[in-house]
């Protein structure tokens, strides 16, 4: 199955999860990164807002202990910005809630952990995302690709193997709301 069919035939199962079933999975996704010392260590984190039922990990961000990062697309590249809970979001290009351009940007050498969302991951740490390569052309820069990264993905999403291209970048680590690879 090309990643055409295999993002299409797993973007729909996600979305037929019932509020309950998503919200249940995404708070144990959640418990899971709390759990990891990657995510205990870190203090400067890069997340994203949950869109089109990925999992949702917005209850980490009350962590004050935190400073969080989050995405705004630009072009063909993605510029990190940072956000409090009580900071007003805008709607991006791609219907995706994004932080206020004038917010302070994040620079790498600030990052400690990216939390990277997938459509899908499998047991060799490739990812499946929407086909933007948003994420793998940051993880090809040198100042990006020494960051810890860890994908964030439902188990029925979590395979043996995925089509990979050149371009594709690994992520280092996985959780699901059972484990972390």
């Amino acid at each position: 199955m090309n990643k055409t069919e295999l993002r299409r035939r797993l973007l729909r199962t996600r979305q037929s999860m019932t509020v309950q079933e998503w919200r249940e999975k995404s708070d144990r996704i959640s418990s899971q990164l709390q759990s990891s010392v990657l995510f205990t260590q870190a203090s400067t984190i890069l997340a994203y807002f949950s869109f089109r039922q990925e999992p949702d990990i917005s209850p980490l961000f009350k962590d004050s202990q935190c400073r969080w990062g989050f995405p705004r697309c630009v072009g063909k590249s993605m510029s990190w910005h940072l956000w409090q809970p009580d900071d007003k979001l805008q709607i991006g290009n791609y219907g995706i809630a994004e932080p206020h351009p004038e917010a302070p940007i994040i620079n790498a050498d600030e990052v400690d952990l990216i939390l990277v969302p997938s459509v899908a991951c499998d047991q060799q740490k490739y990812r499946l995302g929407y086909g933007g390569g948003y994420y793998d052309r940051l993880l090809t820069s040198p100042v990006w690709a020494t960051k810890p990264t860890i994908g964030i993905v439902f188990d029925f999403a979590y395979l043996s193997q995925l089509p990979v291209e050149n371009w594709d970048q690994p992520l280092q680590h996985l959780v699901t709301e059972t484990s972390i690879y």
